[in-house]
This record gives structure tokens, sequence and C-alpha cells, in this order.
């Protein structure tokens, strides 16, 4: 599919600066840019592509300034990030197919009724008491067990795996090896071994979550493990028993949620945190990547570092750090200098 720049800014609502005549059909990296694609400047550091890049459109901010003349036509819009996620959606909704067949072989129990607008993938397995939604995706070698519910339009991808009692609500996406509602880790010691202690509750998930592949939500030991509306959970990601995620938060790969966590709304998690169990982590707080959250955060706190102190106070950290080898010679001279003016 073609579209002008003059479409586009029709799509878009931005201001075309230069040739509104010249088509794109493709999308591409602004430092790879190529003839007939569309790219985006949105970080600052890319700027200095803008100048060579060979992609014929690219989306800047309304206010963006050249330094030099730029050869690509520039389409101006309020945010360049956002508007191209919008494009590149609407472009995977046309591509998307229709799909409505129950393939063969699968298994769906006796008496799960099968909307007309739902696709069941070969080798999906479907238990008892499963209630589904309107045009929900089951892939291959989906498992959905007894009594679960899967709301209008979910998408769950091959290899996707659901536990009995789960409950997922409307337009999420379940991505490939994702296993929701498998057990907490939980076990008692007694006399030197360790019990399995029953995990009898369930996950309940909103609508509009994204769950990454190869993520792990665990079921409560009484009541739910909560994702709420519009979170985002990136690949590898372990949510433990009876955690609570509060709507909008998003998570990069491979944070891990002890048991019992209350994570609250419009989080932002970098990748590979670790946070201990049965902490409140507030509304707003953004928490640096590789970070050990160990305490309890204020809304809107910023947090790095393991364990994680305020990111001014942990940058001012990695400065000192730096200079411990030069303290470190510097205390060494002192001392001979201290040793010399006492054997004199």
């Amino acid at each position: 599919m073609e579209l002008t720049a003059d479409q586009l800014a029709a799509l878009t609502g931005g201001t075309v600066e230069g040739d509104g005549n010249v088509k794109v059909s493709t999308f591409a990296k602004i430092e790879e840019g190529v003839p007939g694609a569309l790219s985006f400047l949105a970080n600052p550091k890319y700027t200095h592509y803008i100048y060579d890049t060979d992609s014929s459109i690219v989306l800047v901010r309304r206010d963006f300034e050249p330094e030099r003349p730029v050869k690509a036509t520039l389409l101006r819009v309020d945010d360049p990030y956002a508007t191209v996620a919008h494009l590149l959606e609407m472009v995977e909704q046309m591509q998307k197919k229709d799909l409505r067949v129950v393939e063969q072989p699968s298994f769906v129990s006796e008496g799960v009724e099968i909307p007309d607008d739902a696709y069941i993938g070969a080798f999906a397995y479907i238990g008892k008491g499963v209630t589904l939604g309107k045009g929900v995706k089951i892939y291959p070698q989906v498992y959905i067990g007894d009594d679960c519910t899967i709301g209008e339009g979910t998408i769950l991808y091959a290899g996707a795996k659901v536990y009995k009692e789960c409950k997922i609500g409307d337009r999420c996406i379940i991505h490939s090896g994702a296993v929701i509602g498998a057990d907490g880790f939980g076990f008692a010691p007694v006399d030197g071994h360790y019990e399995k202690i029953p995990q009898l509750g369930n996950v309940v998930i909103g609508n509009d979550v994204e769950i990454g592949a190869n993520t792990t939500v665990d079921r409560a030991v009484m009541g739910s493990t909560v994702v709420e509306d519009g979170v985002k959970l990136d690949n590898l990601i372990q949510v433990a028993h009876n955690c609570h995620v509060g709507h909008d938060t998003v998570m990069a790969a491979q944070v891990g949620l002890a048991g019992s966590g209350k994570i609250g709304a419009n989080c932002m998690i970098g990748g590979q945190v670790g946070i201990v169990g049965h902490l409140q982590i507030a509304d707003g707080t953004n928490i640096g990547a590789q970070s050990g959250v160990n305490r309890a955060t204020k809304p809107g706190e910023r947090i790095m570092g393991s364990p994680a102190v305020d990111m001014m106070e942990y940058a001012k950290g990695l400065v000192y750090l730096k200079r411990l080898g030069s303290l470190y010679e510097t205390v060494k001279r002192l001392e001979k200098e201290v040793k010399n003016l006492q054997n004199k």
C-alpha cells in the first residue's frame, strides 16, 4: 500500500514540509532509511541521521528546527513516536487474516460455546466450563484449563497455557510460552524438609493487557493474583502469587516480583528489577534497570540501584565510585608523607 505525504498528513493531523506528493510504502529506522520508506525522529540522539537519511518522509515534532537542509519531506506532528505507533497499528490491522475456523485436530470440551467469529488452532485444548468471548483467537497448542474465562477479542498465541479458573479480560494479547495460573512458590518447612502449600486461588487479568513470551503469572494461595487494565509485561517476567499490578503499569524483561507485592498504577519498571515480597510500590514509581527494591516507595518516586535509592543519589554515588581509585592513591601518598614527617 502506498500513501503520499499529503495523505499521511490527513491521517495524522500533521503538516507537510516539502513534497506532498512523495510516496511511501514501508517503514524504516531513520539510520537505515531507504527511498519509499517512512521514518521518524523522536530521540534527540538520532537527530544527526535526518540530514543523510534516504527515507522519503520523516515524522518530526512540530517545533523541530533543522540546522541544515534536509532532503526528505518532513511531516510535522505533535508526537512522532505515538504517530508512527498508530500508523503501524493501522497497517497491522489491514494485514491480519480474518480467521474464523476450528482446526482439527483440536479438543473442545462438551458444552463450551465457540463464537462464530472465533479461531481455534490445531492441537489446542479447551477444558470444561470455559467461556470464550467474541472474536477470540486461540492459536495452535494453546491449553485453557477448566472454568477459565477468555474475553472478547483476546489473542492467545501458540503454546500459551492458562490453568484452571483463571480469567482474562477483553482485547488481551498473551504471547507464546506464557503461563497464566501455575502454582506459586509456596512451601512450608517441616522437620527438615518442605511441604507444598496448596495454591487454591486464581489469576484475574483485566482488559487490554499484553503479556510477553515465556512470562509467568502465578495463581494465588487464596483469592486472586491481579493484573489490572492496560498493563504491559515484557518477555521473561515472573509475577508471583497474590501480587497485584495496578493499571497501565509497564515492566521490561526479566523483572521478578516476589509474593504478595502490590505494584501501583502507571509505574515504569526497567529490565532485571527484583522486588521483594509484601512491598507497596506506589502509583507512578519509576524503577531503573537492574535495581533491587527492598522498601516501599512514595508516589512518583524515581529509584535505582541495589538496594534501590533515589536516582539522583544513585548518580552521585556512581561519580564517587569512579573516583575511588584516585582517592586511594591520594591516601597512600598522604600516609607516606605523614610517615616521613614522623621519622624526621
